[in-house]
């Protein structure tokens, strides 16, 4: 269940799942939350691509993302559908980055003209940025379709997840200010 970000956060996380539309800051909270808490940071896109941009088999993501899942620890950014039964079912933390729409766009076209011509830190080597219309089409659409699903999913979700709906800057950095190294003492939340 969705609750506020208390004013302290001490749980020892094992795994935390990150979604949200492209732009939304998944890979940059993913690394921020694995440089906070030392916990390996997993990136979904070089799971889903060659160099080149070619895709990978559907088959082959599926097994990299579960191979991946199937780890003691991580933090896993993306939302490859068709494995996100099994990374919700071993995780212990659900963050939904649920950012605006123009804000998001900002922020593909900033990282676009910043890594022109190179890969992201996030992607496999080969997949150079570029200016895409189609992926900035699918990028605005989010709202209309990943959103949605997005919100719907948070509903079904089992009981055993934290889970955070993070809407702005904001919240993430009130979200990383409580967030603590992950240890062996019992799970713990002191409320705000």
């Amino acid at each position: 269940m969705e609750r506020p970000i208390p004013n302290h956060l001490r749980i020892p996380i094992k795994r935390i799942m990150i979604i949200g539309g492209a732009g939304s800051g998944k890979s940059t909270l993913a690394r921020e939350i694995g440089d906070k808490t030392g916990l390996p940071v997993i990136h979904i896109d070089p799971m889903y691509w060659s160099p080149g941009w070619v895709q990978r088999p559907a088959a082959e993501t599926m097994a990299l993302s579960l191979e991946a899942a199937a780890r003691p620890e991580w933090v896993f950014e993306g939302n490859h559908s068709a494995s996100m039964a099994a990374r919700i079912e071993r995780a212990d933390t659900f963050i939904f980055l649920d950012i605006p729409t123009p804000l998001r766009l900002w922020r593909v076209v900033v990282r676009t003209i910043k890594h022109y011509g190179r890969s992201r830190p996030d992607m496999p080597p080969g997949c150079s940025e570029r200016f895409d219309w189609e992926f900035l089409k699918f990028v605005a659409n989010y709202g209309k379709n990943g959103r949605l699903r997005a919100l719907d999913l948070m509903q079904s979700l089992p009981p055993h997840l934290d889970v955070f709906h993070l809407k702005n800057r904001g919240d993430v950095e009130a979200f990383l200010k409580n967030l603590s190294k992950p240890n062996a003492s019992t799970r713990k939340v002191e409320a705000a």
